[in-house]
């Protein structure tokens, strides 16, 4: 019998039951014939897609991100790891068989899996409130949509999966389109957009509202805009009608300090669209990060407890990115540590922004936050400009990112001055490159957007020239995508191919 086809066909499936929704946990093994019953059990369904967006943002999202841009490489590898290195370095071939690609696919589609079951399942359930019911199936469909949104900007095409499959069902999927995905993505954030609520009671915080598939939305045009769809003005301008009702909304703006945004007892702050929940304590759900980019032999003078990864640490340029003064380079990295004991300094680049101290091991209290007003802010400016259009209203917007940064100090206007009008739309553009760079760095946008934009070829080979002391070589737009993992293909070869170039 064939080899079964990988995540497609995980019938797993994991609840939750606990009132708080940041500390809801999986409850495995559950007997789904006598489940999916109550409004209860579609609520505790739902539950199922946020926990497993854990197992992406832990350090999936990272590797294609951060670390396959010029922002971050790894100042730590254990032995002589090939799957690691060649997701960083353009010279090192990146195989099929890598490990870190595999568990993306893998937990990705898992996510789509709990989300299709809760889509699948809650239309024959009886809910009191036809509201509700059509919010628990807004969230699936929002969690669905930025899963496949990664998916789609890191493989292209890929197996459109919107329900259960049987076995001989999925037998038959092959990689639909990337423009068919894309609509895909579209038409769940128009369901979420029409469902979701504006805010939820305090106990479901953490739960996706309406601002948060706005904000999805925008992003997801501003990329159709771009490579590798290039659709064009047409985008551009969806996107900016989007950013503008996020921003028209009234209930969210920029909290008054840049670390603040950071602070682990302020999450889900006034400038948040939507955070992966994490919670520390030993139970699973807390966060790696404080952990995992400490430089690998430091002591407690980096963290008090727990593992240090060294991993995804910044670049040269990434730290020479940042303008002399701005605060959000002490907030978001560092370039050295001194030892304790030994007093000693140590030149190695870190990530701080994920401070936290651990409860044990890796396990930390941070949110990941995947969208917030600021992005939205620099996404409503780049679109106005890519349109050449109302170029004083962009460099408002651009010119308020810096004023929160340089107030989280109370520097004033010597630390990073407002930016003066542009002589050109390319100047403009290059100048909010730089600002998503800086504020957003460690993010996960980095990547995303060096490849919407066109402007990979030339940043990467620059980046790997100051890496590796030799240029890239010829460019292959290949590159911008990463292989189909080999079992993947193995399991249905006849359906399954692979992109070009691996």
């Amino acid at each position: 019998m064939k080899k079964s086809l990988i995540i497609l066909l995980v019938t797993l499936i994991s609840f939750s039951c606990k009132k708080d929704f940041i500390d809801l946990q999986p409850i495995s093994d559950m007997n789904a014939g006598n489940f999916y019953q109550t409004e209860k059990d579609m609520n505790q369904a739902v539950m199922s897609p946020y926990g497993s967006l854990r197992n992406l943002y832990n350090q999936s999202f990272i590797y294609v991100g951060e670390i396959r841009s010029d922002n971050t490489t790894f100042s730590w590898v254990p032995g002589n790891s090939k799957d690691m290195t060649s997701i960083d370095n353009f010279k090192d071939v990146l195989l099929s068989d890598n490990s870190f690609v595999l568990n993306l696919w893998n937990n990705s589609y898992n996510t789509i899996l709990r989300s299709n079951i809760v889509i699948d399942k809650i239309d024959a359930v009886p809910f009191s409130d036809k509201k509700l019911q059509s919010q628990y199936k807004a969230e699936a469909r929002f969690l669905r949509a930025l899963t496949y949104f990664w998916l789609v900007r890191t493989f292209g095409d890929i197996p459109k999966v919107d329900r259960q499959l049987s076995v001989k069902d999925a037998y038959e999927l092959g990689r639909a389109p990337t423009q068919e995905i894309y609509d895909f993505i579209v038409e769940d954030l128009k369901f979420a957009e029409a469902n979701l609520p504006a805010v939820h009671v305090a106990a479901d915080k953490g739960r996706v509202t309406v601002g948060g598939a706005k904000g999805l939305l925008s992003k997801v045009y501003m990329t159709m805009a771009g490579y590798p769809l290039k659709k064009g003005a047409s985008h551009y301008a969806l996107a900016e009608a989007k950013a503008l009702e996020v921003i028209g909304m009234g209930q969210y703006s920029l909290v008054s300090d840049y670390k603040a945004l950071f602070d682990v007892s302020k999450k889900n702050s006034s400038e948040s669209l939507f955070e992966v929940q994490y919670k520390k304590g030993g139970t699973g759900t807390g966060s790696p990060w404080n952990n995992d980019f400490a430089p690998r032999f430091s002591n407690r003078e980096v963290v008090l407890v727990g593992d240090k990864g060294g991993f995804n640490s910044p670049t040269p340029d990434m730290s020479k990115a940042y303008e002399t003064s701005d605060p959000r380079k002490a907030l978001s990295m560092s370039d050295s540590y001194v030892t304790v004991p030994g007093n000693k300094l140590i030149t190695e680049k870190y990530v701080r922004k994920y401070y936290d101290v651990s409860f044990s091991f890796s396990d930390n209290d941070n949110n990941w936050i995947e969208l917030r007003l600021a992005d939205i802010y620099l996404l409503y400016a780049e679109a106005l400009v890519r349109q050449n259009k109302q170029f004083d209203v962009a460099l408002s917007y651009l010119n308020k990112i810096r004023q929160r940064a340089r107030n989280s100090t109370g520097g004033g206007a010597t630390i990073l001055p407002d930016y003066l009008p542009f002589s050109s739309a390319s100047a403009f553009s290059l100048a909010i490159e730089k600002e998503r760079r800086v504020e957003l760095a460690f993010e996960n946008h980095r990547w995303f957007d060096l490849v919407r934009t066109e402007r990979a070829k030339v940043v990467m080979s620059a980046e790997q020239l100051e890496q590796n002391g030799f240029p890239l070589g010829s460019w292959n737009d290949n590159m911008l995508l990463f292989p189909i993992p080999l079992q993947v293909i193995q399991s249905n070869p006849e359906k399954i191919k692979q992109n070009l170039g691996y």
